[in-house]
């Protein structure tokens, strides 16, 4: 049995991860940013009884992190940097919200390696540590578009993050990984898009309890392939 922290579990993603590792018997804490999402989740973690819990936090708040971190006193040995944004309604190169794609970075770039560095005396303890920051295909370099830009820039941003914590952290043993969910019918995905939650989730949860400290510093997508930075 490992114990998930999955930051961002109000809705979509962190929520049917915490839905599906519930129903697994995996210990659970997972995190909201507001009160709105917690019966949703408290009723995902309900068959772990004292096994499962809910912290509050916005991942811009570092006291909030801080004051959620030292609530978790057990080791954690997988944390998932699930909680994101979408950005500003104007975000291309030739017309940008600035202040929006500010606030974005603070959410979609800084927000995850603020999670990361809270939980790290946690993951140290550990049974093969892996931190998994959900990316985004739309954050490879190699990747043509001009339209999302600010939210492109910001998971390019969070994938040299994660190498970086993938470098430092390596010499302990910890796992870092960029990982793309694929395109996901969520609230931010839209209608339209090619994967359920439930296809999404599924994947997440077999790669990432397969991943070894071999894999650090990969960019995968929800299958285990890899992305081209």
């Amino acid at each position: 049995m490992a114990h998930w922290l999955i930051a961002g579990a109000s809705r979509g993603i962190g929520l049917e991860l915490a839905r599906r590792l519930a129903k697994q018997g995996e210990r659970v804490t997972a995190s909201v940013r507001s009160e709105r999402g917690r019966a949703t989740l408290a009723t995902a973690l309900a068959p772990l009884g004292d096994r499962g819990r809910i912290l509050s936090f916005d991942t811009r708040d570092q006291s909030q992190i801080s004051a959620a971190a030292a609530q978790v006193t057990e080791p954690v040995d997988v944390l998932v940097a699930n909680a994101g944004a979408y950005g500003p309604k104007r975000q291309t190169a030739l017309d940008m919200d600035f202040e929006g794609a500010l606030d974005l970075f603070s959410v979609n770039s800084l927000g995850p390696l603020r999670v990361a560095q809270a939980f790290l005396p946690q993951l140290r303890l550990g049974e093969r540590p892996r931190i998994v920051m959900m990316s985004s295909v739309l954050g490879s370099m190699a990747l043509a578009g001009t339209v999302n830009a600010a939210y492109r820039a910001s998971k390019a941003a969070l994938n040299k993050f994660a190498q970086c914590l993938a470098d430092e952290l390596r010499p302990a043993g910890v796992a870092v990984v960029s990982l793309h969910p694929g395109w996901v019918r969520t609230d931010m995905g839209g209608p339209g898009a090619t994967l359920s939650v439930e296809e999404s989730a599924e994947g997440i949860i077999k790669v990432v309890e397969s991943l070894t400290l071999s894999d650090t510093r990969r960019y995968v997508d929800y299958r285990g392939v890899d992305i081209d930075w």
